[in-house]
């Protein structure tokens, strides 16, 4: 065990960051934290009982927002004679982070999404002299448009407080506050004139809102009930004051002109445009209507839109919508472009002078063909410079702003969007994170205001989040290999020698994804519908992960006590099962090719019959991985039967079919306790099974005729009724030791 303090104050030097100049927009100067300093300190206070019981009166804390003279966050500790320490920040976020640090490096604890290390030594360790942290970054931003769907669907108060404290504790000061809209959307739509039947076919069903919202799809889902929009709403007013109370910056929704086709009926006369299908999806659940922003109804809407949000919510003057998701424009004239954005921005002013728009960059990435330069700049210049920020919403691999001359004036932060769908997996861009956000800094005339994670779904990787946070603290990039060990350290509450030696692997592998232009779908054959054409590569070599997974499997005997170190173990043996689908994938279909029947019953045999039910099991022992908790907090929002079921089904459909025919099948996927067994599983035993019956008859194998079998699959895992466990089943340690010996060898072996 290391000496608690011991290496620590070198590390903070790596911390403390200069301030720099003053803001370089004026035009933001109006935004920051509407709560008082005494009650972010009291946010702050109130936080640290939650996370530490008892122990959190001994920490002093106060909040003096004069700390900073140019809007950038500082926080300054010191140790009291008494042991207690003193933390003086220039906000609630500026101070919980402080605190978050010293905790993680002078006392070797973590907080995360799949369990906390808070074995606090007593007394505290002392500070010697001040300790000053500050921050480059006047934002920290955080959340996606379709995390509200792919993780925060389901969630009740105490699932967002705890989020709302991960946020506080890792420097989040501009989330995303997205939830209860279509309430104050239903009141607007009665408003205008919209009857009942009209709302009900608009809305999607709750798991697939991101969606509805950006004008990608409607009614599928839905409809949904009156308690949904009395729950939401609610739950976004405790949602926004916690934010705000910690002096964070929500960002709220405005108009973006996607409408219902009632208004059509009520504004005959009204410029819409009816979109093509988006995804795999039909007109009948897609092909919005977009009334164009310079129709004098557009401003009418969206004031009366942004009205109600002001109404209800109050407002920290930003506000975010997107036109054009993963849509093209009807016209690629600039002159049309600005007037676009020039109308869009207008229906905010028109309600809140002060307002800033924050824009998702990604258009600009996901349809590069249409967005040239004068595009893109016609579309940015259609509002008065620093009167908007864009999110460079996937930097790590796909940066705009290097090939927009700093998005042609006007701020934009920094972000790593890691994950896709909320799918199960190792993944990380480590040498990526670590050095692209300070070369955005240096960037010729850069307008980078903040550095953000943009993640479509949570709960997965933890370590590249923590990283991530902690690279906003810093002026330099950090020693990944040195870090990596620290990570290990404090995520356990031990140093142990296999520990540390199998974070470095991993981080310099599966971590550390180089290929260029990479996408991390989960492309694994395992989550996949099985088929002769899977992706079967990776950007790592697998040994590193075999290697990581015999080093954390030495240490699990004096270590399972440990929540963190629970997850991590079943976490990395999934992955290496996961690449082990693989090989044997690879192995029948040679065999199948070869028409070698023997060698054909061997390999589906083990994956179907053992490889795939020892991973359900696996799965099953820990709270982490369970469908049973996802489906579960789905069914306890509803009011009666019928609303569970509505629920039920848009829970299953997303992690699977993802639309009524498979339409974005799998986009979704998760590695979880029960949707392994009746799911991925059966799905395998029809392919296996197929290709046997294919060599006994000698008839070749119809991918098509297979696909509409391995449907009724599908479709019957979502309306099997089945009630899944909610508690963990069986002894971890006990199943992945019988993993790693059966399968180690293997491992060896194959990969």
């Amino acid at each position: 065990m290391p000496p608690r303090g011991g290496y620590c104050l070198l590390l903070f030097v790596a911390l403390c960051v200069f301030v720099s100049g003053h803001s370089k927009f004026p035009t933001l100067d109006h935004i920051k934290p509407r709560a008082s300093d005494k009650a972010q300190s009291r946010a702050v206070v109130e936080l640290l009982r939650r996370l530490l019981g008892n122990r959190s009166t001994e920490f002093m804390v106060s909040v003096n927002r004069s700390l900073s003279n140019d809007s950038l966050d500082v926080c300054e500790l010191r140790s009291t004679k008494n042991n207690k320490v003193v933390a003086t920040g220039s906000s609630g976020v500026a101070v919980a982070s402080g605190i978050y640090n010293y905790l993680k490096y002078f006392c070797n604890c973590h907080v995360s999404w799949s369990g906390d290390q808070l074995d606090v030594p007593s007394p505290l360790p002392k500070l010697t002299g001040v300790l000053r942290i500050n921050t480059p970054h006047r934002f920290r931003y955080y959340q996606n448009v379709c995390t509200f769907s792919y993780s925060s669907v389901w969630w009740d108060w105490p699932r967002w407080e705890r989020e709302i404290d991960w946020m506080a504790l890792n420097g989040i000061n501009l989330p995303l506050a997205f939830t209860g809209q279509e309430a104050l959307w239903q009141e607007v739509y009665r408003a205008l004139g919209l009857n009942e039947s009209e709302i009900e076919e608009f809305f999607s069903g709750p798991a697939f809102l991101a969606w509805n919202r950006m004008a990608n799809m409607f009614k599928f889902g839905g409809p949904l009930p009156q308690s949904w929009h009395v729950n939401q709403l609610l739950l976004q007013v405790k949602i926004l004051e916690r934010m705000r109370s910690f002096g964070m910056v929500p960002v709220l929704p405005a108009f973006s002109g996607n409408i219902p086709k009632g208004i059509l009926r009520l504004y005959p006369e009204a410029n819409v445009t009816r979109l093509g299908p988006w995804a795999h999806f039909n007109c009948s659940f897609s092909c919005a209507y977009i009334l164009d922003p310079r129709d004098k109804l557009f401003l009418h809407i969206g004031s009366l839109y942004l009205s109600q949000v002001v109404k209800q919510f109050g407002t920290d003057h930003i506000y975010n919508t997107d036109t054009f998701n993963e849509m093209t424009p009807p016209s690629s004239d600039p002159t049309y472009l600005s007037a676009i954005s020039r109308s869009v921005f207008a229906s905010m002013t028109a309600v809140d002078p002060q307002a800033i728009w924050l824009m998702q960059g990604w258009l600009f990435f996901s349809e590069s063909a249409f967005w040239k330069p004068p595009q893109i700049q016609a579309l940015l210049h259609g509002v008065p410079l620093g009167r908007m920020i864009v999110l460079d919403l996937f930097a790590e691999t796909e940066p705009i702003f290097s090939f927009t001359e700093s998005f042609y004036g006007q701020p934009f932060i920094w972000c790593m969007l890691h994950n896709f769908g909320g799918n199960s997996g190792f993944f990380g861009t480590v040498e990526s994170i670590n050095s692209g956000p300070f070369k955005a800094l240096q960037f010729p005339n850069s307008t980078m205001v903040g550095i953000g994670m943009t993640p479509e779904g949570i709960e997965q990787n933890p370590v590249m989040y923590e990283l991530m946070s902690e690279l906003a603290w810093r002026k330099e990039p950090v020693n990944l290999a040195k870090w990596a060990s620290l990570y290990a350290v404090r995520r356990y509450g031990r140093m142990q020698d296999n520990l540390t030696a199998a974070w470095r692997l991993l981080f310099s592998s599966v971590y550390n994804c180089t290929v260029p232009h990479y996408v991390n779908h989960n492309h694994s054959p395992l989550v996949r519908r099985p088929s002769f054409h899977m992706n079967t590569g990776l950007w790592y070599d697998p040994k590193d992960l075999c290697k990581a997974w015999k080093l954390i499997m030495d240490a699990a005997p004096s270590l399972m006590s440990k929540e963190t170190f629970r997850y991590d173990l079943v976490d990395v043996t999934r992955q290496v099962l996961q690449v082990l689908t693989t090989s044997f994938y690879q192995d029948i279909a040679d065999a199948f090719h070869n028409q070698k029947l023997p060698e054909l019953l061997i390999a589906g045999g083990v994956l179907v019959y053992d490889l795939l039910p020892e991973l359900d099991r696996l799965l099953s022992s820990d709270r982490n991985f369970l469908l049973g908790t996802w489906l579960e907090r789905a069914r306890s929002l509803a009011l009666d039967e019928k609303e569970a079921q509505l629920y039920d089904m848009n829970a299953r459909n997303q992690l699977t079919l993802w639309g009524p025919t498979g339409e974005i099948l799998d986009y979704a996927s998760k590695e979880w306790g029960g949707l392994m067994e009746d799911y991925y599983t059966q799905r395998w035993g029809l392919f296996v099974q197929t290709l046997v019956e294919c060599l006994d008859s000698g008839r070749p194998f119809k991918q098509d005729t297979f696909n509409q079998a391995v449907f009724q699959v599908e479709k019957g895992f979502i309306y099997n009724g089945r009630k899944y466990p909610t508690k963990p089943k069986g002894d971890t340690y006990e199943i992945a030791y019988r993993i790693f010996l059966k399968y180690y060898p293997q491992a060896l072996k194959r990969l």
